[in-house]
């Protein structure tokens, strides 16, 4: 009876150590002994992208570049770079992939507004599908012959009997 009670429990166990909480990527060298630089680095460093990585920032990551990047954004900061500055000094090395949240330019105006013009188009499209299908639009007015009425007459009131 012990037996069988043990091994969900083990079972368990072994998920539970399996899951668990990942690692965080920054080392403890890296870190600033005063807290607002150190919470400045960090702020930065989860609006940079990892070059390696793919959507992650390279505060969580545990590519050899990321750790790199990281360095780079502590020493501009203690270098009493900006942070604008900083963001702007890895983006001419790295190109806008770098950052996180692309900043809206002349470039990138076609990947802001593209989500916003298919947008206005789907729902163009979708208003002319129900205007033509709702009964409006260019759709023929069949004219009935005043002997087709009557018969249609007749048999919407039951009079006749359909063939």
């Amino acid at each position: 009876m012990k037996r069988a009670v043990m091994k969900p429990i083990l079972i368990s166990a072994v998920l539970l150590a399996m899951t668990g909480a990942p690692a965080h990527a920054l080392d403890p060298n890296e870190m600033f002994d005063d807290p607002v630089l150190e919470q400045r680095a960090r702020d930065l460093g989860r609006e940079l992208r990892c070059v390696k990585c793919r959507n992650q920032s390279i505060f969580d990551s545990n590519a050899g570049i990321a750790q790199d990047m990281r360095v780079v954004v502590r020493e501009r900061i203690a270098a009493g770079d900006s942070d604008e500055e900083v963001l702007e000094w890895l983006r001419e090395r790295y190109g806008d992939y770098v950052l996180l949240n692309p900043r809206a330019t002349g470039q990138t105006a076609l990947l802001w507004l593209a989500p916003l013009g298919f947008l206005v188009l789907s729902g163009l499209g979708a208003g002319v599908y129900l205007y033509r299908h709702a009964g409006g639009g260019d759709a023929p007015d069949p004219a009935l012959s005043d002997e087709d009425r009557a018969r249609a007459q007749a048999l919407l009131s039951g009079r006749e009997k359909t063939p």
